[in-house]
């Protein structure tokens, strides 16, 4: 959900620059030659991490999690300290500017809710539980490991 987010931000990113003639095609291209790898690199890892590697969760959470929210949250900040508020943001914006505030609002709520998801109690057990056969002369299958979780008294 968060890569299909942020898919759709850049399209109506790359819509509107094209559409206001606001950024050159080099912008652009610069623009989509930064954001397709990361969605690639994103689904790749997503899919590692589904297969239970453990590095694969951590690098969502230090990658998309925290430098990519880090990286739209910028400039709303950024506007903030300069003393801009909500309101004024509102009352200046155009249409588009409200559906693409929108996908940002949809895209930094999903990432966010991936990285708690991501490490829910169901999510640690199962992280646990699969076990990924790299012995020597493994089948490099995924195993299910019994893992005997103590739990407190209290």
């Amino acid at each position: 959900m968060a890569v299909a987010a942020g898919v759709v931000e850049t399209i109506l990113a790359v819509g509107s620059m094209a559409a206001e003639g606001s950024g050159s095609t080099a912008e652009i291209v610069t623009g989509l030659a930064v954001r397709l790898p990361v969605f690639t690199a994103a689904l790749l890892v997503a899919s590692r991490m589904r297969q239970g590697h453990s590095w694969a969760r951590t690098t969502l959470t230090l990658g998309l999690g925290v430098v990519g929210t880090a990286s739209m949250v910028v400039a709303p900040i950024q506007a903030v300290l300069q003393g801009r508020t909500p309101g004024m943001v509102l009352a200046e914006a155009g249409p588009a500017d409200l559906v693409f505030g929108a996908s940002r609002v949809v895209h930094v709520t999903a990432v966010l809710s991936a990285v708690v998801l991501m490490f829910l109690p169901a999510a640690n057990r199962y992280f646990r539980r699969v076990h990924i056969d790299r012995t020597p002369g493994g089948n490099g299958r995924t195993l299910l490991r019994r893992v005997r979780i103590r739990r407190s008294p209290v």
